[in-house]
């Protein structure tokens, strides 16, 4: 899902709109695999094991609601986690956002920017993605992590730091030149 137009300001222009990377979402897809085996190892074993219909029907309710909880925390709340998150980049500021009952943000306008960094190990370079760590004019250094393609990203955002440094005027992305 995209980055809803209707909250940036008029005639500013997304240049980057991304989700944290996919590789995000690795740890809760293996956590829902797990659980699944576990759900039907369970249920295999409580067939084997002679009950009487009342303990049974306890010990699968028990089992059921141990497993519901620990998937939707581990699973299911990442993934919502991670849907909910946006890193945005227009020709006027940064724009980070996440959450879904309690939402946090921060914009960061482009003149204040004054370092764009970005790391990224084997493994994140493997799957093109990293950490872009951005230095303002009066706080500390914010990381961003997961950002994917984070070298390609940390150019465009160079380059539209410089473009508001120097009051280039260029026409917006898109529009055609007078």
């Amino acid at each position: 899902m995209a980055y809803p137009r209707n909250l940036l300001a008029p005639d500013e222009d997304v240049v980057v709109d991304a989700h944290p990377h996919w590789k995000a979402l690795v740890g809760p897809v293996v956590v829902s695999l797990i659980a699944i085996a576990l759900i039907v190892l369970a249920w295999w074993w409580m067939d084997s094991v002679e009950w009487s219909d009342g303990v049974e029907t306890g010990v699968g309710i028990a089992v059921g609601v141990i497993v519901a909880v620990l998937l939707v925390w581990l699973a299911v709340s990442p993934f919502i986690r991670w849907s909910t998150t946006h890193f945005v980049i227009t020709d006027r500021r940064v724009i980070f956002r996440t959450g879904v009952f309690t939402k946090t943000g921060i914009d960061i306008p482009l003149a204040r920017i004054n370092t764009v960094q970005f790391r990224h190990g084997l493994v994140d370079r493997m799957f093109r993605t990293g950490t872009l760590i951005i230095e303002s004019a009066s706080d500390d250094p914010l990381e961003f992590d997961d950002i994917p393609n984070v070298e390609k990203v940390h150019a465009l955002l160079y380059e539209e730091v410089i473009d508001a440094l120097d009051g280039d005027d260029t026409p917006p992305r898109g529009t055609p030149a007078a």
